[in-house]
């Protein structure tokens, strides 16, 4: 159930294409995988999925080649428990401000000897018990994707030691929250935030960490990964469908006033 390439191909530098997962719809994860994505944010933290939803919605990425990620509510040991249990491609922790609060959420993604995950063989991650043990143990501790957010000044500010925490393999730049942090909330594009947003990059990069970002539109994207961000998290699904209803909105309208 582990699948080692999404992080293999951030290994190699490779940039990964994904989105926040918002809808509880398994048809939708589909569609994503067959649109070409690389992977999906399944989003924990501001969407209300339980934990039957996130199972079925990793059960139906792995049925088109698409990776999942979780976004949990926090750092709490039974948040990144069920996610990992769940067979996702990894997980990402938001909301965190410091490099103590990173350090104490690390063993809950490991199992012995680099962590303390709870340790159960009868989940999906492992086939339910069908899959070796050392073999699972191996697979999870090498190719879960730990991913953490740097989404306020003060996580930018400990960058240098954030990249010394030798579980963490991106560190996910959150433009909005960050925005917000430094009194310009949603305008991303600000000087002072485009300046903390090099800075963590150009950082993570001296470090040999991934850096991941959220973006907007695609031109940002590519403007971000010129500066090394391999990591990119387009929109979101309830973002694509919105802006395709508001042009068909429009559409609409201008049938009403013609007819």
């Amino acid at each position: 159930m582990i699948r080692a390439d999404l992080k293999g191909k951030l290994a190699k530098g490779q940039v990964v294409l994904g989105t926040f997962f918002k809808l509880n719809s398994a048809s939708l994860v589909e569609m994503y995988g067959y649109a070409g994505f690389d992977f999906i944010i399944i989003d924990n933290e501001h969407s209300n999925f339980g934990y039957v939803d996130m199972e079925n919605l990793i059960r139906a990425a792995d049925g088109v080649d698409l990776h999942s990620v979780i976004r949990v509510p926090g750092g709490a040991e039974e948040h990144l428990l069920h996610a990992l249990d769940s067979g996702a491609s990894g997980v990402q922790i938001p909301g965190l401000t410091s490099v103590e609060e990173v350090r104490a959420s690390m063993p809950y993604t490991k199992y012995y000897p680099l962590g303390r995950r709870g340790m159960n063989l009868n989940q999906r991650a492992a086939k339910f018990g069908f899959m070796d043990k050392d073999e699972y143990l191996k697979a999870a501790n090498d190719n879960t994707l730990v991913v953490v957010h740097v989404e306020n000044k003060e996580m930018v500010d400990q960058m240098e030691e954030l990249c010394q925490v030798p579980e963490v393999d991106v560190l996910f730049i959150g433009p909005g929250d960050l925005s917000q942090s430094v009194g310009k909330p949603m305008q991303v594009n600000a000087p002072e935030v485009v300046a903390l947003i090099e800075k963590a990059i150009s950082t993570a990069i001296k470090y040999q960490k991934t850096a991941g970002i959220w973006v907007s539109n695609v031109s940002d994207a590519a403007k971000y990964i010129k500066m090394g961000a391999r990591y990119i998290a387009i929109q979101s699904d309830v973002a694509m469908i919105g802006s395709a209803l508001k042009n068909f909105s429009k559409l609409l309208e201008d049938l009403r006033q013609d007819y």
